[in-house]
């Protein structure tokens, strides 16, 4: 069965989908996305997603082309014409079409591209895999010095998730003057004692949505957090380590360059972390 997708105002079959060949997201990755989970047919932590959206988009100065209300609206009439229960819904926003490929920015009045399509993970939050824990290995951080915008600029992330492939573990976190700086994808924290441990927001590393939620559910629950940088050195002497995202919620590590974590099983922390954040996120879905 063929997808609606959402493209400049029109919701569309995926195979009639498209955009200039002129489009700076396609020619420059001067764009911006979110990714947000649907759980029960409802959107997790929305309101995150639209001011990082607008935040990002401030940065780059793009005009943010809807409101608050209008982008619910699109993702609640994608969710409903492709019957998603457990998913995800991807928004891109680029620069837009200038007409002919240019570095200089086109005027401001250029129109931004606008994409929206569905993702249905049927099961998406019962992963058997939190079960048992990603395996990680670390790679150098080469990215450019504006990771906390979250543009489609996402071919090292690609890169290190085909090494971590290769290597036959889960996913990579990335090394940047001998601190770990996040995953491909997601944001990463290792714990001791009682004691949550994780980098603190800056322009190094994504200012995550799960992260913001998961941090303040575990100062709730009267675990202390710790925001510094830390070593891979760290991680495999740490009690517990796990990652955040959208899509992987809480995902306990058990092990890191070959190095078991802790008992390299999956610990009491990140475990009770997933069970609050999702219990807490699908209380307030939308």
């Amino acid at each position: 069965m063929s997808r609606t997708v959402y493209v400049n105002g029109d919701y569309v079959p995926e195979a009639e989908a498209k955009i200039s060949v002129f489009d700076r997201g396609f020619l420059m990755a001067d764009g911006v996305y979110e990714v947000t989970s649907v759980l029960d047919g409802k959107l997790i932590d929305f309101d995150g997603h639209c001011k990082r959206l607008a935040r990002s988009l401030s940065e780059l100065e793009i005009s943010n082309p809807h409101s608050d209300d209008e982008w619910l609206a699109i993702h609640r009439e994608l969710v409903a014409r492709n019957d998603i229960v457990d998913g995800m819904v991807y928004l891109q926003v680029t620069r837009g079409n200038p007409g002919d490929r240019d570095f200089a920015y086109p005027p401001a009045d250029t129109a931004p591209t606008v994409v929206l399509f569905t993702q249905s993970k049927p099961g998406l939050a019962e992963s058997p895999v939190a079960k048992t824990g990603w395996k990680v290995i670390s790679i150098p951080d080469i990215r450019w010095g504006r990771r906390d915008i979250k543009t489609v600029q996402l071919l090292y992330p690609s890169m290190g998730k085909m090494a971590a492939k290769k290597a036959g573990v889960d996913d990579a976190w990335l090394v940047e003057d001998g601190f770990v700086t996040e995953g491909t994808s997601n944001n990463a924290y290792i714990v001791k004692g009682n004691r949550i441990i994780t980098r603190a927001l800056s322009s190094d590393i994504l200012h995550g949505i799960t992260r913001a939620a998961v941090l303040r559910f575990a100062r709730e629950a009267q675990m202390e957090v710790e925001e510094r940088n830390f070593t891979i050195d760290e991680a495999k002497s740490a009690d517990e380590a796990f990652i955040t995202s959208a899509s992987a919620f809480v995902m306990p590590v058990v092990e890191v360059d070959g190095a078991p974590v802790g008992t390299g099983t999956v610990g009491r922390v990140a475990t009770r972390l997933r069970e609050i954040y999702l219990e807490e996120m699908r209380k307030a879905a939308v």
